[in-house]
């Protein structure tokens, strides 16, 4: 019975402390200015920004022509699994990395930097963040492209002036001009290729062995060709000079 009481006083003195502590979300979160309710907001806010992060990354960046050229290229050669997508993929991502390097330092020092040291506000972050991959989204995209999705959109984000445009008009556009021209990357890439393909297919019919795949003889030439003309050092350095 005492062991049974004692266990009932020290479960209510631990009850009562509990009690006694109140939790205070303005301890909790950061003190960025604003209640409670407005940072709380702000964080589910950055959260679903990260989640979203890899899609950010494909729309805005050079990330979808290296993604389509290397596509084109594995089929040029006849590769169902090699290189394996994982290896296509982190080539892609980091001379993606490579080629926005600037853009990236930009937005770090002009607008994420200061916001994290407190010394501007989210509102005043948020477009000096955006700018530089504006500027390097209008470098890059078709004039065509911008204006379709211009006069597509409602007349209260029309704009005239190209420096201004809407986001909304910009990233769309933008991601059209990148997998055209990587299409057409993708066709200069595959066009030896099946040069050698033709001529491997017309030899062996002209030689009348009609059960013999053309595939045996023009795979290990093609992969030959590639390697002697040093195709991954030709394909990556043009991909990165198309930005330039």
């Amino acid at each position: 019975m005492k062991r049974l009481a004692f266990i009932v006083a020290f479960t209510l003195l631990l009850t009562v402390g509990a009690t006694a502590q109140t939790l205070d979300l303005n301890n909790v979160l950061p003190q960025t200015g604003g209640t409670a309710t407005g940072r709380i907001v702000q964080l589910v806010g950055l959260l679903t920004v990260l989640s979203i992060a890899p899609g950010l990354l494909v729309m805005v960046t050079s990330f979808t022509r290296f993604a389509i050229a290397f596509s084109f290229l594995r089929s040029g050669l006849g590769l169902q699994t090699t290189p394996a997508n994982l290896i296509l993929i982190s080539l892609s991502l980091f001379m993606t990395f490579y080629v926005m390097a600037p853009t990236f330092d930009k937005a770090w020092q002009t607008g994420l930097k200061p916001l994290m040291d407190n010394q501007v506000t989210e509102a005043e972050a948020f477009p000096k963040i955006i700018q530089p991959f504006r500027d390097f989204m209008l470098s890059q995209v078709r004039d065509k492209d911008l204006r379709l999705f211009n006069d597509l959109a409602k007349d209260s984000i029309k704009t005239t002036e190209r420096a201004t445009i809407d986001l909304r008009i910009l990233v769309p556009a933008f991601m059209i001009s990148e997998i055209r021209r990587g299409f057409e990357i993708g066709f200069l890439i595959v066009l030896p290729f099946l040069v050698i393909d033709v001529i491997v297919t017309t030899i062996i019919m002209s030689m009348g062995m009609m059960m013999l795949s053309p595939t045996v003889i023009s795979l290990p030439m093609k992969i030959l060709f590639f390697v002697l003309v040093d195709g991954w050092n030709m394909v990556v350095g043009n991909l990165i000079r198309s930005y330039s």
